[in-house]
């Protein structure tokens, strides 16, 4: 009897936490924790490229040691940082992590806009699949970016929306930090990596002038 009794109690207890939403939290969390993962992994495959295109960058233009020195600076921050799932529940040192990869990013912008003056580094095969690499990783990030940024807005709106919102202070479910989006078109549009563009002051293969 007294099994049956607490079988019963079971019964009810799971449809009150479905009824109240602790099933969605649950799912919306796990997608968040996979979103995540994807993220590390694109920024890491990023992070594993630098090495190699700096010391091919460096085999033709040494002597653009402040840029080189700032790609693997930022490298280096990115690196420090420890992306434990901690890190989604504190909203400072997700913004310091955002800060660490933007920077790396702008770094890498540089360094590539300094490889157009330098033709023989532009031919340079291990710099043109380095750079194709990084292309698609770059395109990889944004996508993975995206989808983590969707499953947070999906989970906060459960955790701040009634009567999920009970459910949610109860088992201590807070909400998360996302990315910003500034600019969601730069961030959905892949760069542009364009190998037969002459770089300033040579002629155009088609015009030659």
């Amino acid at each position: 009897m007294r099994k049956s009794v607490f079988l019963v109690g079971l019964m009810l207890m799971s449809l009150s936490l479905t009824g109240c939403g602790y099933n969605t939290l649950q799912a919306t969390d796990e997608q968040i924790k996979a979103s995540w993962g994807e993220v590390l992994n694109q920024y890491k495959r990023r992070a594993d490229l630098v090495p190699n295109l700096v010391n091919v960058v460096k085999g033709y233009a040494s002597h653009e040691q402040e840029v080189l020195t700032r790609v693997t600076e930022s490298r280096a921050r990115v690196g420090s940082i420890q992306a434990t799932p901690d890190l989604l529940n504190d909203e400072q040192a997700f913004a310091r992590f955002q800060d660490a990869q933007g920077e790396l990013s702008s770094a890498l912008t540089r360094l590539l806009a300094v490889a157009e003056n330098y033709p023989q580094l532009k031919a340079d095969s291990l710099f043109r699949d380095l750079q194709a690499q990084l292309e698609g990783t770059e395109n990889r990030i944004a996508v993975a970016r995206n989808r983590y940024i969707k499953a947070v807005q999906e989970y906060n709106v459960t955790v701040r929306s009634f009567p999920t919102n009970l459910t949610a202070m109860m088992f201590g479910y807070k909400t998360k930090p996302s990315f910003a989006v500034e600019d969601e078109q730069t961030i959905t549009t892949p760069p542009k990596v364009d190998f037969n563009a002459p770089p300033p002051g040579m002629p155009s293969p088609e015009t030659g002038r």
